[in-house]
């Protein structure tokens, strides 16, 4: 049987990992600068978290949601403790995708209300809901244009006040910084004004993590530089490190029923032990200082190469802004100097979103390949 070929793929082959690196099948070492989409967030086969897996395994990996499992009360517990946000419940599923599904789907039980407001660039996800909020008319099936969708600009406030007023509105979903559509960040004013909206016109705010959350930015959701608190907030990626696993965190004030919503593998003992690991690392080795700090060392390193006009993002959210495409550039560190990188909906810009616990020698070797590609 052939694979349905839905993927571009670069020839090669990882079949193995350690740290910030992985390894082909003939053993080329590559930097990994990436992290499979953010998915990467303590690094390939870290010791602790393949030692919880492992023990988790041998004495049971999976029973159905029809149990007690006290793994999902402990991540519940220790996500609230890290995080610090307060006063919300949790639901696990298994992807960023499910995810926002889950949260559209709850907020249009809570409020009565069918339709969603999203924003230029946006992604969140290509299942039938989320896809119909992704601003890709390209991945968009004639299934998924029947449901009720309305664009709007980045910081158009005007726009979201006057179709707020319509009252259909069941949520507004954002990326704090847009991870595809190329890490713009909205004003804090703006954040702020979403949020006073969705309150006025009882409205569900959605803040969609599940690129930017679990410590990325530096701050452990993107959405606290802001000061504001969502409704509802969306992760995954990052959270199990590579394990299938995510979460809709919902106000407490929205209340649960039982059957509204469901998962055959959402919040399973081995994605909780995953998920519950990873946020140990993350306390352990202070991982959110870590990408604040090196991010500053980014911004520097950056003032030596005049090429890249701006650097976008925060944390190890970052992009790097040419003022020409960079498609051969990504080619060029990849074959060349074994560095993998990612790109976005803006074909000028390259994406770096390394394993949190990254060092500054990683990003030394980066900008060596780059001066040698660029000059």
């Amino acid at each position: 049987m052939e694979l349905f070929d839905v993927y571009p793929l670069y020839d090669i082959t990882p079949i193995k990992g350690r740290g910030a690196n992985v390894f082909d099948k003939e053993g080329k070492k590559y930097l990994d600068l990436y992290g499979g989409h953010a998915v990467i967030s303590i690094g390939h086969s870290h010791p602790a978290y393949v030692n919880a897996i492992s023990k988790q395994v041998a004495e049971l990996g999976f029973y159905s949601n029809s149990v007690k499992n006290p793994l999902q009360e402990e991540l519940a517990d220790k996500l609230e403790k890290l995080s610090g946000v307060k006063d919300y419940s949790l639901f696990l599923c298994n992807s960023g995708a499910e995810a926002n599904e889950n949260a559209l789907k709850v907020a249009s039980f809570h409020t009565r209300k069918d339709r969603i407001i999203y924003f230029d660039k946006a992604f969140h996800g290509r299942t039938s809901g989320v896809v119909a909020v992704t601003d890709n008319e390209n991945i968009k099936a004639p299934f998924n244009q029947n449901h009720k969708a309305t664009k709007l600009g980045f910081e158009d406030s005007e726009a979201l006040e006057s179709e707020l007023k319509k009252g259909d509105v069941a949520a507004v979903i954002f990326e704090v910084i847009q991870g595809v559509g190329g890490l713009d960040e909205a004003s804090t004013e703006f954040y702020e004004k979403i949020a006073e909206l969705c309150k006025k016109y009882k409205s569900v705010l959605i803040a969609d993590e599940v690129q930017s959350g679990y410590g990325r930015t530096g701050d452990f959701f993107a959405f606290q530089k802001h000061k504001i608190r969502p409704d509802i907030i969306s992760v995954a990626k990052g959270m199990g490190n590579g394990f299938p696993i995510g979460g809709v965190l919902i106000d407490k004030s929205i209340k649960a029923k039982s059957g509204m919503l469901g998962t055959t593998f959402g919040g399973n003992h081995l994605a909780c032990v995953a998920g519950i690991s990873v946020l140990e690392v993350i306390e352990k080795e202070n991982l959110l200082a870590n990408a604040t700090e090196l991010f500053e060392f980014v911004k520097e390193k950056t003032t030596e190469i005049p090429q890249i006009k701006k650097i976008k993002g925060r944390g190890l959210m970052i992009g790097l802004e040419f003022d020409f495409e960079i498609a051969q550039i990504r080619k060029e560190l990849l074959y060349k100097h074994q560095i993998f990188t990612g790109a976005s909906a803006n074909k000028k810009l390259l994406r770096i979103l390394p394993p949190l616990n990254i060092k500054k020698e990683h990003f030394d070797e980066l900008f060596k390949a780059l001066k040698i590609v660029l000059n």
